[in-house]
């Protein structure tokens, strides 16, 4: 028999379950962040605190939590000067008075029994982290087609938590929920890192033996790129996060994840091929497989879309793919670069 949320960490509906922190690092989110809130103020699990970790932004956001922890003491506003995610959640963390820790995107609205079905898993003892499936939001044409994209293997690989529809271990989870004791052990998540933090912190605890659940049930209604060069801009910066984890943790790096950068710097090498040898035949061949794969994919996602989003499919795709791969291949030259200036002066 499944165990109803009520029945774990005490009565839920009787007021006396476990604290569960909710924790919300922002930066100039005074448009989302009500949204996110009045979603987790919602959650049908009674005993909740939210810590909002507002990064010195320059909007109202830190008003806006303010006017909200007036109507609703549950909230409470942290300030972080250094404007670094992981310094965010590790000063939730250290304020942490629940037993579980959940960690929301400002961009986020998820359901009310989210909270409860975390909790539910993580007090089985079986897994380490507990997270759900993030389904983007598109407002505009080109967020639709984003949106879309996102659910697509052809553009994020692996990412179960973009598509998957089981509940099953996985590598990663996105906005993850943690027992907060295990958390304070590992040190939280690494300042080290302005992107790919949560990636990095659930490597360290499945290197640690704690399993990660997926459990799609947990849904995140996450508000995505609404532009298609704002896509590539994030995805530019996703590659180079991974390449900064990579270097930390080499086992942590997985095929699908040189993709992007492959396809890349195959397309670049047969471009210069194809010019010393005056013959564009290599270039053109390497082309054409990758706009045969794209076409394919593009017709398949876009089947879902309205047609003022379905033009932005095909596009959205390669900046996915661009994006990464650059993103990925400029950081390891930046890597090497400071390593021979080390060495060489």
């Amino acid at each position: 028999m499944t165990t109803r949320p009520e029945q774990v960490g005490g009565n839920a509906r009787g007021g006396t379950a476990d604290l569960v922190t909710l924790v919300v690092p922002a930066r100039n989110e005074e448009q989302a962040l009500p949204g996110c809130l009045y979603s987790l103020l919602a959650q049908d699990w009674p005993n909740l605190e939210v810590l909002v970790v507002d990064g010195a932004s320059t909007d109202n956001t830190a008003q806006v939590v303010l006017d909200i922890a007036a109507l609703d003491p549950r909230v409470r506003l942290i300030r972080n000067p250094q404007r670094i995610i992981p310094v965010s959640l590790n000063l939730a963390l250290e304020a942490a008075k629940g037993r579980w820790l959940v960690r929301v995107d400002a961009h986020a609205v998820v359901p009310p029994d989210y909270v409860g079905i975390a909790v539910r898993h993580l007090a089985t003892g079986s897994y380490g982290g507990v997270g759900g499936r993030k389904d983007g939001v598109g407002r505009t044409p080109a967020g639709r087609a984003i949106a879309a994209t996102m659910k697509s293997r052809f553009g994020v690989g692996g990412s179960t938590y973009h598509w998957g529809t089981t509940v099953r271990p996985v590598e990663h989870v996105p906005f993850g929920a943690y027992p907060v004791q295990l958390l304070r052990d590992i040190d939280g998540w690494d300042e080290s890192l302005r992107v790919n933090q949560d990636f990095e912190l659930d490597f360290r605890l499945r290197k640690l033996g704690h399993a990660i659940l997926f459990d799609p049930a947990m849904g995140i209604d996450w508000e995505c790129r609404q532009s298609v060069a704002a896509l590539y801009k994030q995805y530019k910066r996703y590659g180079g996060g991974k390449a900064i984890v990579a270097v930390k943790h080499p086992t942590s790096l997985r095929p699908r994840h040189l993709a992007a950068p492959g396809l890349v710097t195959t397309l670049l090498l047969l471009f210069l091929t194809s010019i010393l040898q005056r013959n564009p035949k290599p270039f053109l061949l390497g082309l054409a497989s990758y706009l045969m794969a794209l076409t394919g994919a593009t017709l398949l996602t876009a089947r879902s879309l309205d047609r003022e989003a379905r033009p932005y499919v095909a596009p959205a795709f390669i900046a996915m793919h661009l994006g990464w791969g650059t993103g990925f291949i400029g950081a390891n030259l930046r890597i090497l670069y400071k390593l021979l200036r080390r060495k060489f002066g």
